[in-house]
């Protein structure tokens, strides 16, 4: 397998306080663009990670759909902030930028929705785990991290729940922002019921309980449908009920399972830049 990597390195100096002392880390930034002989293209990723020479504990790893999103998602002055109050320790995010086939790369693996949408979901588990995750590892000379999360927004955190689902030997964590869980294999004109939710479904069938913790967030309008007339959106009344689906399945509340409802939050990147310091600070804070 063969990778082309391009570094554009960017520094900048914040100060972290540990007690009374004062310590200066430096946030360094990394593009790598990775030659996917999976995907059939380039995938270009973001590394954000405090500098090697500063670390003085085990690093941990956050891989991130949808990393076009950065600045949108103002990553760098939220994890700036954390880290100067003290609030997560050192973590290393890879920030995995979508390519133009986003809606068929991302979904559920083996399960394309009712219009065939998440066709090549299959293949995009297989390059994060076979090819991503490796070059990463290659790329930054750490081959065990604390704790390896991943997470995303709308489809592509459809995508981060099912991938980390099926590889629990990889991932401790998964972060959920305003998921797709509507997605579904019929359509509401053809005799849609709840049960034709995929990833419920997916859940429930699964014979195993995954050694995983997970954060979900929704946003109160996050959406107007509506589809049982219940006074609820679908974005709520889904992630709820595949709450319901992991407590089945044995996970509990707050201990495996945190969920934050944004109150007047949209479907969009700055409801998701306001939610997630809650989410780093459950993932990796102190």
């Amino acid at each position: 397998m063969k990778s082309i990597f391009t570094f554009v390195p960017f520094k900048k100096e914040t100060k972290m306080y540990w007690g009374w002392a004062e310590i200066e880390m430096t946030i360094t930034e990394k593009n790598i663009t990775i030659n996917s002989e999976l995907l059939n293209r380039e995938v270009t990723c973001t590394l954000l990670m405090p500098d090697e020479e500063e670390l003085t504990e085990p690093l941990s790893l956050l891989l991130l759909n949808d990393g076009q999103e950065l600045g949108n998602l103002e990553l760098r002055a939220t994890l700036e902030q954390l880290y100067s109050t003290n609030r997560i320790k050192p973590l290393l995010v890879a920030a995995i930028h979508a390519g133009e086939d986003r809606i068929q790369e991302y979904g559920i693996a083996g399960k394309p929705d009712f219009k065939k949408r998440g066709s090549k979901a299959d293949i995009y588990t297989e390059f994060i785990v076979t090819e991503l995750l490796p070059q990463i590892k290659a790329q930054t000379g750490i081959s065990d991290f604390e704790t390896t999360a991943y997470a995303g927004f709308s489809l592509g955190g459809l995508s981060a729940f099912d991938i980390a689902w099926n590889n629990a030997d990889v991932f401790d964590k998964v972060g959920v922002f305003s998921g797709s869980f509507w997605w579904r294999g019929k359509d509401l004109a053809k005799g849609y019921t709840d049960a034709d939710r995929i990833m419920h479904s997916v859940i429930k069938s699964t014979a195993e309980k995954p050694d995983l913790k997970f954060w979900l967030q929704t946003g109160t309008k996050d959406e107007t449908t509506d589809r049982n007339k219940n006074g609820i959106i679908d974005a709520i009344d889904d992630t709820i009920d595949l709450i319901k689906a992991l407590e089945d399945k044995g996970y509990t509340r707050p201990a495996d399972i945190q969920y934050v409802e944004v109150v007047g939050g949209s479907h969009d990147t700055a409801t998701w830049a306001k939610a997630m310091p809650k989410f780093l600070s459950w993932a990796f804070g102190r």
